[in-house]
């Protein structure tokens, strides 16, 4: 299904063509019928010569509600720009066309309706080559020009045939399996309840299918679907359609509003963008203009930040960084329209390049204009290397499709002939340039901690992850890849260290260390204390040992010699062998220590699955233990 937008200043006739073309009268306000004048969107449909059932949405042409002209014209297929014959092109007509060339809208048909009024050869000749000045360079360069009367029915038929080549030529919207839907139009009906109206942008929505609105992130169930009045199972991509939503109130959603698969969407207040600058524009852009951003149905303010210039004149082209007002879940490739808000004027638009950059770029820097440019050539290799080199972190190609609004296949593709993609575990890649940052900083950190804590094995992972600016997953894969590479060592115990890292004694720190390992040896299962043993090294020192694994430590208090810990294991296993059970007595007795070493130790076991508790007993569970 195929979407038509008319388009033109105000009392050119669209609502009067659109009737004529339809039967249904879009003015469906009381005021719109008071006043004569088209004020909001007004839909209807109509069947071409070739058998396609297409919708048509009639807009606003007074300058005062080319705000409301907007919400409609972002999910058209084709545009049917009305200029009368008696008057020729207007101020709304230009502005107008102009919002539909901005927009990329890709084909279109001029209806140049009233000729009933306008019976003069050469008047009509002057206006004809007028229209055809206008449109030069436009998206609307090569539209036919159709003549007709909408009053008199002349002309509609050609205008029909016209509509329907143009849109036989005009490919049909992608459909990348993404439901997106900006609502237009919301109300209720008595007994189905809260109903939303809009054209989908990509994919599908089904009967029973659970949907959210964002940005508000407000879920709902699809009770029933309606296109053209009838009742549908499911609604495609490029379709207008009527959803009636179950578990939301008509007060809770508005205009704006995107209906969308719950969490497939993230919105945005801050986008990188592509902008054209109209010729017609009446000032020149400069960074932190005030502007009023539109994009589908939404609309909000926006505060303009200029990339890579001071200023734009009318009629250049440049790269923007807009900080919006409120949050809207954009994606890249979404196009737009900026309009000064006092006094209104629309003075250019473009492309969303970046939907989600996460920063505010340096202005004036090469490297972020370079980056711009990059991404708005569009091609997927480039997309995806610069979406790599400008993260901090390895990402997933789910995580590139999310940034860059290319399809999974298109990525995987792509990153095998990136030369400067590095391949990590669980399906992470890097730029070559981020790897070797984050293994730097990683470098540098470590030196650091080795030098302020001489006697520690290593840093915490956590402590690490905390300095490195990933998330939990993508540090884990990192630090997976340093250690296969030799570049960082983890250990057992959580901690990381440089390679060539170890722990040295001073003469000092050595001799009071051979004093305590002698204790331990008089005394291996009574030996001294986690206290007494840093009383007689320091605790920085004890700690080192214990890190290193000379000595074990069971609990707060209770420490024992790797060796001695090892042999209490054999024994205990044994035991556990010919009785099949242990208690704290027996060990007690059997190794000749007291209460506290034998509980001590028996919890520890249990604690690293050596055993397992059975009541006061304690029976095999794991062997060899984990130490």
């Amino acid at each position: 299904m195929r979407v038509i937008g008319t388009a033109g200043h105000v009392d050119h006739g669209k609502s009067t063509l659109v009737r004529a073309l339809t039967g249904i009268d879009p003015d469906r306000l009381k005021e719109e019928k008071a006043r004569e004048m088209t004020i909001d969107l007004g839909f209807a449909h109509f069947t071409l010569p070739d058998g396609q059932v297409v919708s048509l949405i009639d807009v606003p042409g007074h300058r005062d509600f080319i705000e409301n002209m907007l919400a409609g014209v972002g999910g058209i297929d084709a545009a049917i720009l009305v200029i009368a014959a008696d008057e020729g092109m207007m101020p709304q007509t230009r502005e107008h066309l102009a919002i539909l060339d901005l927009l990329r809208i890709p084909a279109g048909v001029v209806a140049l309706t009233k000729t009933d009024l306008a019976d003069d050869p050469e008047w009509l000749a002057l206006v004809h080559a007028d229209i055809r000045t206008a449109l030069a360079g436009t998206m609307l360069d090569s539209a036919p020009i159709v003549p007709l009367s909408a009053r008199r029915g002349s002309g509609l038929d050609d205008l029909r045939s016209a509509l329907s080549t143009v849109l036989q030529k005009t490919p049909a919207r992608i459909d990348r399996g993404s439901p997106r839907m900006w609502i237009d139009r919301v109300f209720t009906i008595s007994g189905f309840g809260t109903v939303v109206t809009g054209t989908l942008l990509d994919g599908a929505l089904t009967v029973g299918q659970e949907v959210e609105c964002q940005p508000s992130r407000l879920r709902a169930r699809i009770r029933g679907i309606q296109a053209h009045g009838e009742a549908q199972t499911v609604a495609s991509a490029g379709s207008r359609a009527a959803i009636n939503l179950a578990g939301v109130e008509r007060q809770q959603v508005k205009r704006g509003q995107l209906l969308t698969l719950p969490d497939t969407l993230q919105a945005t207040l801050l986008i990188d963008v592509q902008f054209d600058h109209l010729r017609t524009a009446g000032r020149v852009l400069r960074h932190n203009n005030e502007v009023k951003f539109f994009c589908g149905s939404a609309e909000c303010m926006a505060r303009v930040r200029l990339i890579g210039a001071e200023t734009l004149a009318a009629g250049e082209s440049g790269w923007l960084q807009l900080e919006l007002a409120v949050p809207l879940p954009l994606r890249n490739g979404d196009r737009f329209i900026l309009r000064y808000p006092s006094p209104g004027e629309t003075f250019g638009g473009g492309i969303v390049i970046d939907a989600h950059p996460g920063q505010r770029w340096r202005r004036l820097r090469p490297d972020v204009v370079t980056r711009f440019e990059t991404l708005a050539r569009g091609d997927p290799a480039d997309i995806v290397s610069a979406a790599l080199a400008i993260a901090n972190q390895p990402l997933t190609i789910a995580q590139l499709a999310d940034s860059s609004a290319l399809g999974t296949n298109l990525i995987a593709t792509a990153l095998v002939t990136l030369p400067d993609t590095i391949t990590l575990p669980d399906g992470f890649f890097m730029h070559s340039t981020v790897w070797e940052s984050a293994v730097q900083k990683s470098i540098r950190v470590l030196q650091t901690f080795h030098k302020d804590e001489p006697l520690r094995s290593g840093m915490s992972a956590d402590a690490l992850h905390s300095r490195s600016g990933m998330d939990q997953a993508a540090f884990r894969s990192f630090i997976a890849l340093c250690n296969a590479r030799g570049v960082l060592r983890s250990m057992p115990n959580g901690e990381i260290a440089l390679p060539d890292h170890k722990i040295r004694f001073t003469v000092a720190q050595q001799s009071s260390i051979q004093h305590l390992l002698r204790d331990f040896a008089r005394a291996p299962y009574s030996p001294p204390s986690y206290t007494d043993a840093s009383a007689i090294v320091g605790e920085a020192v004890l700690r080192a040992l214990i890190d290193r694994g000379d000595l074990i430590q069971v609990s707060p208090e209770v420490l024992f010699a790797a060796e001695a810990f090892g042999a209490l294991c054999e024994a205990i296993h044994d035991t556990l062998l010919k009785h099949g059970r242990i208690d704290v007595k027996t060990l007690r007795d059997q190794v000749g220590t007291s209460r506290k070493y034998a509980l001590a130790i028996l919890e520890h076991l249990d604690k690293i699955g050596f055993t397992r508790r059975d009541g006061d007993d304690r029976v095999l569970n794991l062997w060899p233990p984990r130490l």
